[in-house]
């Protein structure tokens, strides 16, 4: 199974057509789609993108909500309600909708960034300035996830004496 990994940032031209990335498109093509699905990003200033195992994630994420509860509702307005199908032309660019443009604030340039099963769509200057922070989390994750783990206790030697 591939995924959608690297980054690539192409122009946008004057009628919001941006050409996604080769790599990025033969995978949503291997998906058996001609669009793109995008949705804005439920935590950075970003759009999210992706195929068919995307949308497959946000069904089955739904899926184990209480379709009449608040989060549902949320969820699925946001995800889905407010989602584009973005099809691509012959030349694999897509038309990134104003609104979208708008809230991703993408002007002359997109930055496309692989995350497996996604991908996300950045202005430039935005996305490095995620990255340098993402990469203060990254180095104190590790950090935590190098951690040598605590000494087991010691155990009490025969008959009681320490």
């Amino acid at each position: 199974m591939q995924i959608f990994r690297g980054t690539a940032t192409n122009r946008i031209d004057a009628k919001g057509r941006v050409s996604i990335p080769a790599r990025f498109r033969s995978i949503i093509e291997g998906d058996s789609m001609s669009a793109v699905y995008c949705h804005q990003s439920l935590n950075q200033p970003a759009l999210e993108a992706g195929g068919r195992r995307l949308l497959n994630e946000v069904e089955t994420m739904l899926q184990r909500i209480n379709a009449y509860s608040d989060e549902y509702d949320a969820l699925s307005h946001t995800l889905i309600g407010a989602s584009e199908e973005l099809g691509m032309d012959s030349e694999g660019r897509i038309i990134l909708p104003e609104h979208f443009r708008d809230y991703a604030k993408l002007e002359t340039g997109v930055t496309f960034v692989g995350l497996g099963i996604r991908f996300q769509l950045w202005n430039p200057d935005a996305y490095q300035k995620h990255l340098e922070e993402a990469r203060k989390q990254s180095r104190a994750l590790r950090g935590s996830l190098n951690a040598a783990p605590a000494a087991p206790a010691a155990a009490p030697a025969p008959g009681g004496a320490p």
